[in-house]
């Protein structure tokens, strides 16, 4: 039988399209949405992120700066730079590309970042939001997460969604998400004992750890939805923390690696840019 695919694809560019609408609607109003990405250093994932960033706001229509600092630049010009986009009207999302190099305080520029700005939706008082059901910013790849899964029109409330891995980054806020979606949600992590017998209860499963091909078909509960967040490296090729060829056979619904989640970051940025204007 196998799984549906989950096309992260071509529901990320659906919310482009119903994006570049919207900020149409918002220019016609004389409001252009601004982003300004910062990128300390020269790590080259980094660097295709952002290149991803400036392209689908160029197709969007969203203002885009990108303000590329060297590695050895002090914690106090990082702030500075901060401090002027906060206060820059034309710049509505600021967003800083993590990791940073080493030497600087990452905590201390997420919380340098105006709340009202932070599309990422890492700074505290987002997170708080998160947490207590307000509105306000969240991590895009959870927020992703949570768009594929409601695409497929399958309702999340009572479902059981369990979740392996906790950063602040995905699992965390992802958990948190579904929480809000009135699903009852595990978090498993490094100290869980017996991983396999959580996931095998799962409704919908989140793979967020890092570890290539760590979830097998014997984890998974057959007609699952299964999303996979993982990016891992094996021989130049990109393969997830799902097992693909053996999960497929079982679950209800997956997504591919690449093509999945990852679409899905850029598109759900591109909406809280454009959401930060209205």
């Amino acid at each position: 039988m196998g799984a549906q695919l989950i096309n992260g694809k071509d529901i990320a560019q659906s919310i482009r399209k119903e994006l570049k609408e919207k900020v149409s609607q918002l220019e016609a109003r004389g409001k252009k949405p601004g982003l300004a990405v910062v990128l300390v250093g020269d790590d080259p994932a980094s660097a295709v992120y952002v290149r991803q960033k400036k392209r689908a706001c160029k197709e969007i229509g969203i203002y885009s700066e990108e303000h590329h600092l060297p590695e050895d630049i002090s914690q106090d010009e990082l702030l500075t730079l901060v401090d002027r986009l906060n206060k820059d009207p034309n710049i509505h999302g600021i967003l800083v590309q993590l990791p940073l190099p080493e030497g600087l305080d990452e905590t201390e520029v997420i919380d340098a970042i105006d709340p009202r700005k932070d599309v990422d939706g890492f700074h505290p008082i987002n997170v708080g939001r998160l947490h207590i059901g307000e509105k306000g910013f969240v991590p895009c790849t959870p927020a992703g997460i949570i768009e594929l899964v409601r695409r497929l029109e399958v309702p999340i409330s009572g479902k059981k969604v369990v979740v392996v891995g906790r950063s602040n980054i995905v699992g965390k806020p992802t958990a948190a998400l579904f929480l809000r979606e009135n699903a009852t949600v595990t978090i498993c992590h490094s100290r869980t004992k017996d991983v396999f017998e959580e996931c095998r209860q799962a409704d919908i499963l989140v793979a967020a750890v890092g570890k290539p091909h760590m979830v097998k078909k014997e984890w998974v509960k057959p007609g699952a939805i299964v999303i996979d967040v993982g990016i891992n490296r094996i021989d130049g090729r990109l393969v997830g923390d799902v097992d693909f060829d053996e999960v497929k056979e079982v679950a209800g619904a997956i997504t591919p690696v690449p093509g999945g989640v990852g679409p899905m970051t850029i598109a759900m940025l591109m909406k809280a840019t454009v959401a930060a204007v209205e």
